[in-house]
Protein backbone atom coordinates (compact mmCIF):
# COMPACT_ATOMS: atom_id res chain seq x y z
CA UNK A 1 0.00 0.00 0.00
CA UNK A 2 1.77 3.34 -1.35
CA UNK A 3 2.31 5.59 1.53
CA UNK A 4 -0.01 8.65 2.46
CA UNK A 5 1.29 12.08 0.80
CA UNK A 6 3.01 14.53 2.85
CA UNK A 7 1.81 17.94 3.20
CA UNK A 8 2.23 19.42 -0.27
CA UNK A 9 3.67 16.62 -1.94
CA UNK A 10 4.07 15.72 -5.70
CA UNK A 11 0.79 13.47 -6.34
CA UNK A 12 1.70 10.71 -8.69
CA UNK A 13 0.94 12.14 -12.47
CA UNK A 14 -0.36 9.12 -13.73
CA UNK A 15 -2.07 7.72 -16.22
CA UNK A 16 -5.48 8.46 -14.72
CA UNK A 17 -4.72 11.94 -13.54
CA UNK A 18 -3.27 12.50 -17.56
CA UNK A 19 -6.69 11.36 -18.62
CA UNK A 20 -8.64 13.44 -16.08
CA UNK A 21 -6.88 16.18 -17.22
CA UNK A 22 -6.77 15.90 -20.96
CA UNK A 23 -10.87 14.99 -20.78
CA UNK A 24 -11.74 17.79 -19.01
CA UNK A 25 -8.70 20.58 -18.92
CA UNK A 26 -7.93 19.65 -22.69
CA UNK A 27 -10.12 22.36 -24.03
CA UNK A 28 -9.04 24.78 -22.17
CA UNK A 29 -5.26 25.17 -23.64
CA UNK A 30 -6.05 28.72 -23.81
CA UNK A 31 -8.17 29.87 -21.38
CA UNK A 32 -6.74 28.52 -18.20
CA UNK A 33 -3.28 30.77 -18.89
CA UNK A 34 -5.71 33.62 -19.17
CA UNK A 35 -7.62 32.42 -15.67
CA UNK A 36 -4.63 32.10 -13.48
CA UNK A 37 -3.12 35.50 -14.82
CA UNK A 38 -6.50 37.14 -13.84
CA UNK A 39 -6.37 35.10 -10.30
CA UNK A 40 -2.83 36.63 -10.08
CA UNK A 41 -3.58 40.00 -11.02
CA UNK A 42 -5.94 40.29 -7.64
CA UNK A 43 -3.87 38.45 -5.72
CA UNK A 44 -0.62 41.50 -6.52
CA UNK A 45 -3.30 43.73 -5.94
CA UNK A 46 -3.69 42.42 -2.22
CA UNK A 47 0.09 41.50 -1.28
CA UNK A 48 1.90 44.14 -2.98
CA UNK A 49 0.42 46.50 -0.33
CA UNK A 50 1.28 44.35 2.55
CA UNK A 51 4.29 42.36 2.03
CA UNK A 52 7.66 44.40 2.44
CA UNK A 53 10.99 43.83 0.47
CA UNK A 54 12.74 40.76 0.45
CA UNK A 55 15.68 40.51 0.05
CA UNK A 56 15.94 44.43 -0.10
CA UNK A 57 13.88 43.85 -3.10
CA UNK A 58 10.45 44.65 -4.12
CA UNK A 59 7.60 42.70 -4.34
CA UNK A 60 7.13 40.03 -5.80
CA UNK A 61 11.02 38.81 -5.63
CA UNK A 62 11.16 36.12 -2.83
CA UNK A 63 7.12 35.70 -2.62
CA UNK A 64 6.73 32.79 -4.26
CA UNK A 65 5.00 30.96 -1.07
CA UNK A 66 3.20 33.83 -0.35
CA UNK A 67 1.80 34.04 -3.64
CA UNK A 68 0.72 31.04 -4.07
CA UNK A 69 -0.74 30.45 -1.12
CA UNK A 70 -3.39 33.13 -1.54
CA UNK A 71 -4.02 32.71 -4.94
CA UNK A 72 -4.27 28.44 -3.86
CA UNK A 73 -7.21 30.06 -0.87
CA UNK A 74 -8.75 32.47 -4.09
CA UNK A 75 -9.06 29.31 -6.33
CA UNK A 76 -10.37 27.35 -3.63
CA UNK A 77 -13.37 30.26 -2.91
CA UNK A 78 -14.19 30.06 -6.63
CA UNK A 79 -14.36 26.58 -7.02
CA UNK A 80 -17.53 27.02 -3.96
CA UNK A 81 -19.49 28.65 -6.01
CA UNK A 82 -18.14 28.39 -10.26
CA UNK A 83 -18.78 31.02 -12.09
CA UNK A 84 -17.34 30.86 -15.27
CA UNK A 85 -16.22 27.80 -17.90
CA UNK A 86 -13.00 27.41 -16.45
CA UNK A 87 -13.99 27.08 -13.03
CA UNK A 88 -17.07 24.93 -13.99
CA UNK A 89 -14.66 22.74 -16.11
CA UNK A 90 -12.10 22.23 -12.59
CA UNK A 91 -14.83 21.77 -10.26
CA UNK A 92 -15.89 19.19 -12.76
CA UNK A 93 -12.49 17.67 -12.83
CA UNK A 94 -11.90 17.60 -9.27
CA UNK A 95 -15.34 15.72 -8.64
CA UNK A 96 -14.17 12.85 -10.65
CA UNK A 97 -11.26 12.40 -8.50
CA UNK A 98 -8.85 14.74 -10.32
CA UNK A 99 -6.01 16.18 -8.67
CA UNK A 100 -6.17 19.53 -7.32
CA UNK A 101 -3.30 20.85 -4.78
CA UNK A 102 -0.72 23.13 -3.65
CA UNK A 103 2.58 21.66 -3.73
CA UNK A 104 6.39 22.20 -3.22
CA UNK A 105 9.28 20.92 -3.77
CA UNK A 106 12.67 21.24 -5.62
CA UNK A 107 12.70 22.83 -9.05
CA UNK A 108 15.15 21.39 -11.65
CA UNK A 109 17.60 20.40 -9.10
CA UNK A 110 18.29 24.51 -8.32
CA UNK A 111 15.61 25.65 -6.40
CA UNK A 112 13.35 25.08 -3.45
CA UNK A 113 9.61 26.24 -5.29
CA UNK A 114 5.74 26.25 -4.73
CA UNK A 115 3.16 25.54 -7.50
CA UNK A 116 -0.08 23.99 -7.75
CA UNK A 117 -0.98 20.53 -8.82
CA UNK A 118 -3.89 20.07 -11.68
CA UNK A 119 -4.02 16.32 -12.94
CA UNK A 120 -1.10 15.79 -14.68
CA UNK A 121 0.06 19.89 -14.68
CA UNK A 122 2.33 21.92 -13.06
CA UNK A 123 0.36 25.37 -12.60
CA UNK A 124 3.69 28.13 -11.23
CA UNK A 125 1.20 31.64 -10.58
CA UNK A 126 4.83 32.94 -9.21
CA UNK A 127 7.46 32.17 -12.06
CA UNK A 128 8.87 35.47 -11.35
CA UNK A 129 9.87 35.48 -7.63
CA UNK A 130 13.00 34.85 -8.64
CA UNK A 131 13.82 36.54 -12.14
CA UNK A 132 11.22 39.11 -12.14
CA UNK A 133 11.26 39.79 -15.67
CA UNK A 134 9.90 36.21 -16.68
CA UNK A 135 6.16 35.41 -17.09
CA UNK A 136 4.36 35.42 -14.23
CA UNK A 137 2.47 32.25 -14.93
CA UNK A 138 3.92 29.29 -16.54
CA UNK A 139 1.54 26.03 -16.87
CA UNK A 140 3.41 22.55 -18.09
CA UNK A 141 2.66 18.77 -17.54
CA UNK A 142 4.43 17.81 -14.51
CA UNK A 143 6.87 15.29 -15.91
CA UNK A 144 8.12 18.17 -17.98
CA UNK A 145 8.18 20.53 -15.37
CA UNK A 146 11.62 19.37 -13.27
CA UNK A 147 9.70 19.62 -10.30
CA UNK A 148 10.32 16.83 -7.70
CA UNK A 149 9.55 15.81 -3.86
CA UNK A 150 12.05 16.71 -1.57
CA UNK A 151 13.36 13.12 -0.72
CA UNK A 152 15.49 13.25 2.25
CA UNK A 153 17.82 15.91 4.62
CA UNK A 154 20.68 15.39 1.96
CA UNK A 155 18.51 16.83 -1.03
CA UNK A 156 17.56 19.59 1.59
CA UNK A 157 20.71 20.40 1.94
CA UNK A 158 22.12 20.01 -1.09
CA UNK A 159 19.22 22.29 -2.49
CA UNK A 160 19.82 25.07 0.26
CA UNK A 161 23.53 25.22 -0.50
CA UNK A 162 22.45 25.90 -4.44
CA UNK A 163 20.07 27.94 -4.00
CA UNK A 164 20.66 30.18 -0.61
CA UNK A 165 24.39 29.88 -0.28
CA UNK A 166 23.77 28.21 2.61
CA UNK A 167 26.20 26.42 4.84
CA UNK A 168 24.25 23.58 6.79
CA UNK A 169 24.89 22.36 10.35
CA UNK A 170 23.65 20.06 12.91
CA UNK A 171 21.33 21.33 15.29
CA UNK A 172 23.10 20.78 18.77
CA UNK A 173 21.71 23.89 20.33
CA UNK A 174 18.33 22.86 20.51
CA UNK A 175 17.49 19.31 21.93
CA UNK A 176 13.79 19.92 22.26
CA UNK A 177 13.43 20.48 18.79
CA UNK A 178 16.13 18.60 16.99
CA UNK A 179 13.56 15.92 15.86
CA UNK A 180 11.75 17.87 13.71
CA UNK A 181 14.14 20.86 13.41
CA UNK A 182 17.56 18.92 13.15
CA UNK A 183 19.68 21.48 10.67
CA UNK A 184 21.23 24.96 11.50
CA UNK A 185 21.45 27.16 7.97
CA UNK A 186 24.01 30.01 7.75
CA UNK A 187 23.72 32.15 4.26
CA UNK A 188 25.87 35.10 3.72
CA UNK A 189 23.89 38.20 3.69
CA UNK A 190 21.16 37.24 5.65
CA UNK A 191 20.39 39.08 9.52
CA UNK A 192 20.57 35.26 11.28
CA UNK A 193 21.31 32.20 11.14
CA UNK A 194 17.90 29.77 11.14
CA UNK A 195 16.33 26.42 12.04
CA UNK A 196 15.61 23.99 9.38
CA UNK A 197 13.47 23.24 8.49
CA UNK A 198 10.02 24.69 9.51
CA UNK A 199 7.75 23.86 6.54
CA UNK A 200 5.07 20.88 7.11
CA UNK A 201 6.28 18.80 4.56
CA UNK A 202 9.70 18.83 5.87
CA UNK A 203 8.06 18.29 9.74
CA UNK A 204 6.08 15.46 8.40
CA UNK A 205 9.09 13.62 6.36
CA UNK A 206 11.03 13.82 10.10
CA UNK A 207 8.09 12.00 12.01
CA UNK A 208 7.90 9.46 8.72
CA UNK A 209 10.88 7.89 9.66
CA UNK A 210 10.31 8.00 13.60
CA UNK A 211 12.94 10.81 13.59
CA UNK A 212 15.91 8.32 12.57
CA UNK A 213 17.50 10.85 9.50
CA UNK A 214 17.29 13.24 12.11
CA UNK A 215 19.35 11.08 14.46
CA UNK A 216 21.67 10.25 11.82
CA UNK A 217 22.44 14.10 10.81
CA UNK A 218 22.77 14.81 14.09
CA UNK A 219 25.02 12.42 15.29
CA UNK A 220 27.08 12.95 12.10
CA UNK A 221 26.32 16.39 10.64
CA UNK A 222 28.95 19.03 11.57
CA UNK A 223 28.27 21.30 14.63
CA UNK A 224 28.09 25.31 14.15
CA UNK A 225 31.28 26.93 14.55
CA UNK A 226 31.03 29.18 17.72
CA UNK A 227 29.86 32.52 15.74
CA UNK A 228 27.03 30.59 14.31
CA UNK A 229 26.30 28.81 17.36
CA UNK A 230 26.48 32.64 19.51
CA UNK A 231 24.00 34.34 17.06
CA UNK A 232 21.19 31.73 17.09
CA UNK A 233 21.59 31.56 20.93
CA UNK A 234 20.92 34.99 20.87
CA UNK A 235 17.62 34.11 20.10
CA UNK A 236 16.97 31.12 22.20
CA UNK A 237 15.17 31.28 24.96
CA UNK A 238 16.66 29.46 27.93
CA UNK A 239 14.25 26.35 28.18
CA UNK A 240 15.14 25.42 24.48
CA UNK A 241 18.57 25.20 25.04
CA UNK A 242 20.99 21.68 25.14
CA UNK A 243 21.33 21.61 29.49
CA UNK A 244 24.56 19.76 28.96
CA UNK A 245 27.18 21.81 31.44
CA UNK A 246 30.37 22.08 29.09
CA UNK A 247 29.66 24.80 26.71
CA UNK A 248 28.97 22.77 23.17
CA UNK A 249 31.23 19.62 22.14
CA UNK A 250 30.10 16.37 22.35
CA UNK A 251 27.66 16.40 25.40
CA UNK A 252 25.70 18.81 23.03
CA UNK A 253 25.52 16.50 20.08
CA UNK A 254 24.89 13.53 22.51
CA UNK A 255 21.63 15.22 23.97
CA UNK A 256 20.31 16.30 19.98
CA UNK A 257 21.05 12.39 19.42
CA UNK A 258 18.86 11.38 22.52
CA UNK A 259 16.07 13.52 21.89
CA UNK A 260 15.27 11.86 18.92
CA UNK A 261 15.63 8.33 20.69
CA UNK A 262 13.08 9.58 23.63
CA UNK A 263 10.98 11.11 20.91
CA UNK A 264 10.14 8.03 19.18
CA UNK A 265 10.35 5.46 22.32
CA UNK A 266 7.58 8.18 23.16
CA UNK A 267 5.63 7.72 19.93
CA UNK A 268 5.64 11.44 19.50
CA UNK A 269 5.64 11.11 15.14
CA UNK A 270 1.91 10.33 15.66
CA UNK A 271 1.35 12.91 18.08
CA UNK A 272 0.19 15.74 16.77
CA UNK A 273 -0.42 17.65 20.15
CA UNK A 274 3.35 17.62 20.95
CA UNK A 275 4.21 18.30 17.07
CA UNK A 276 1.75 21.62 17.66
CA UNK A 277 3.48 22.09 20.79
CA UNK A 278 7.11 22.40 19.33
CA UNK A 279 6.24 24.51 16.43
CA UNK A 280 4.58 26.58 18.87
CA UNK A 281 8.05 26.78 21.09
CA UNK A 282 9.89 27.58 17.48
CA UNK A 283 7.49 30.52 16.96
CA UNK A 284 8.37 31.56 20.72
CA UNK A 285 11.87 31.38 19.89
CA UNK A 286 11.73 33.60 16.70
CA UNK A 287 9.34 35.97 18.31
CA UNK A 288 12.63 36.32 20.74
CA UNK A 289 14.42 36.88 17.48
CA UNK A 290 12.62 39.36 16.36
CA UNK A 291 12.41 41.64 19.21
Amino acid sequence: MPKPLLFQQISPADEAQAALTKRHLGVLAEALPAYFLALRAETDAALSLVLPPAGGKPYPYGRCEEITRDLHNRLVKRLERPACAVELALKGFIGKGGVFRSVWGVLREQYFQNAIQLGDLYVDVSNDTVVVTKPKVEILPMEASGLVSVRDLAHFRQTAERYWGATIYANHLTPPLAPLLPMISASPGRLRPGLQSACNYMIELMCRDEFREAEDWLRDGPAPPPEIAAAVLAGVPEDLRSRAADGGGEAWRQEAVAACRQARAARFQTNQRWRNQRIMDYLRMMGVQGK
